[in-house]
């Protein structure tokens, strides 16, 4: 079976969990997500590994995958863990001195969130953060760190469409996003930490809130 067909699977099975449309504790056969993907059933075993191994299922030998739930202390950890390595990609790529050219998927991404705002178009934002953070942690050069990161960047992605129409315009976090990278560029490697660290931070505290105030237990 082609890879093609498994990163297939593998994605749209992770965008029906993010949309809701795999819910968290839901029970799913691979028989059953292989008709509605329209894929044999190996592709579809294989992306169930993957995202086994990203926390996003848990798969039971003959009884298929659940899709695992969030509460928000698991996210308030799982926050802290991804803010320790962002910051931590966000201060190496610094002090490493990246080339310029390898700075230019963060300031698209950067771009690409200001017309997402401009054009009041959350999911294209949302899209462009995703695409600034895995920018941020590859500008680190550190392969493993990359590795981590992605990880618990799935899990932070899920809880953030959740909570997206919820949360007040993102300005603040383009701002952040600019200040960073500025920092980088200029080969300060203690305030791109300091700066990313705070952005998470304040990311942290937000979803938290608006998780706990809407009685969101579970994402």
């Amino acid at each position: 079976m082609s890879d093609t067909a498994t990163l297939r699977a593998t994605d749209a099975l992770r965008q029906l969990i993010f949309k809701g449309e795999l819910p968290p504790g839901s029970d799913h056969l691979e028989t059953e997500l292989a008709t509605r993907l329209g894929l044999s059933r190996t592709p579809v075993r294989e992306a169930l590994t993957r995202l086994e191994a990203q926390g996003l299922v848990h798969i039971r030998p003959r009884r298929g995958a659940r899709i695992v739930g969030l509460s928000p202390g698991d996210m308030n950890d799982i926050y802290e863990v991804l803010t320790a390595l962002e910051a931590a990609a966000a201060g190496r790529a610094a002090s490493r001195g990246v080339a310029a050219d390898e700075l230019e998927p963060l300031q698209n991404a950067i771009d690409a969130m200001e017309d997402a705002l401009t054009a009041q178009d959350l999911d294209a934002w949302a899209a462009a953060d995703d695409a600034y953070h895995e920018a941020l942690v590859h500008a680190s050069g550190n392969r493993r760190l990359a590795e981590a990161a992605a990880l618990y960047t799935d899990q932070v992605r899920r809880a953030r469409m959740v909570t997206l129409r919820l949360r007040p315009m993102p300005h603040r976090s383009n701002e952040d996003h600019r200040a960073v990278l500025a920092a980088i560029r200029a080969g300060d490697a203690v305030a791109a930490h300091r700066l990313h660290e705070a952005h998470r931070e304040a990311a942290r505290l937000l979803l938290i809130d608006l998780l706990k105030t809407h009685q969101l237990n579970w994402v």
